[in-house]
């Protein structure tokens, strides 16, 4: 049967744009970000599209916007999932600091390492690759079977949580989802075949 699934950053917090690392923080959304969701509700409600199911990560911006999505597509009442499965990545000892700080402190070199290596984890906190192990095992037990049973689902969490989704969805090789910028409350859409493979994509820019 095959179904769809949508993956959606949450909008701009307001660590985004102090420049800082957010990891498991709860930083809010700032207006822009606010507006950003709405925008990709309206984007969704434009594509006709209703949700069975909604699914996000234990920490509030993408909560947040979730809430306003599903506000503005009528379907607040939806049933919601949340786990810390679909968290951004930990970004250690390096949370909180602005980026620019952190170059100071380590080094530009050390820092590039650590945001754009697949497998080095910072300080007490976690790679790409260790996001994806706890990330794409979730999403392959508690939400690609409803996908696959013809439901239409949404995602709404975090660059890194995401990118793990992607890579797995498109077949991607570390280097290449390295490469791949996921914007703020820009919704991805997915149709998947029965079989899991990705029948087609599309992307609801602003």
């Amino acid at each position: 049967m095959g179904g769809t699934l949508v993956l959606v950053r949450h909008g701009q917090s307001d660590w985004n744009l102090k420049n800082l690392f957010t990891g498991w923080e709860n930083p809010g959304l700032t207006d822009k970000g606010v507006e950003e969701a709405h925008t990709a509700g309206r984007n969704l409600k434009a594509e006709g599209l209703k949700f069975d199911l909604a699914f996000t990560s234990d920490l509030s911006r993408a909560q947040k916007t979730l809430d306003i999505i599903l506000e503005e597509l009528g379907q607040t009442g939806l049933p919601i999932t949340r786990d810390q499965a679909l968290n951004e990545r930990d970004y250690g000892d390096l949370t909180g600091l602005n980026k620019d700080d952190a170059r100071a402190k380590w080094g530009e070199e050390q820092v590039h390492v650590w945001r754009r290596s697949y497998d080095i984890a910072p300080p007490g906190g976690e790679s790409l690759r260790d996001t994806l192990a706890r990330s794409l095992p979730y999403y392959m037990k508690a939400i690609q079977p409803h996908v696959l049973d013809g439901k239409t689902v949404i995602v709404a969490a975090h660059g890194n949580s995401l990118r793990s989704l992607v890579m797995a969805l498109e077949g991607l090789s570390p280097e290449e989802i390295l490469k791949r910028e996921i914007s703020t409350g820009v919704p991805i859409v997915y149709k998947l075949n029965p079989n899991s493979t990705v029948a087609s994509v599309k992307v609801l820019e602003h």
